[in-house]
């Protein structure tokens, strides 16, 4: 890489560096409370196809919604009990992670619904 171009990257980077946009502080701090992680697109696509398996069988909106919501709520007793909150580090993110992760697939399900 020239040195022209090296400091013309180098400027740009910097620039995004100072451009810190509402979104990003509230990404950055769902990162760091542990409400993001790799798991949560994997809720989100849980709960719809939760919710489009329900649907199919005829379900009212309202009870495709419940549905992902007990499914979801079940599933992290399970994770629980298995893994406990130590993988999170603390309680703290354990239950950031949990509420996230419910809210999450409830979230898309009701989306669906509309």
């Amino acid at each position: 890489m020239h040195s022209l171009q090296r400091v013309r990257r180098t400027e740009r980077l910097k620039r995004r560096a100072k451009m810190k946009s509402p979104l990003t502080d509230l990404v950055t701090w769902q990162k760091e409370t542990g409400q993001l992680d790799g798991w949560t697109a994997y809720h989100l696509a849980a709960g719809a196809f939760l919710c489009k398996i329900f649907q199919w069988l005829h379900w009212s909106d309202f009870w495709c919604v419940m549905g992902v919501f007990i499914v979801g709520v079940l599933w992290e007793v399970f994770e629980y009990y298995i893994e406990n909150w130590r993988p999170y580090g603390s309680k703290k993110k354990w239950a950031y992670n949990t509420l996230a992760d419910i809210v999450v697939e409830t979230a898309i399900a009701w989306w669906m619904v509309l």
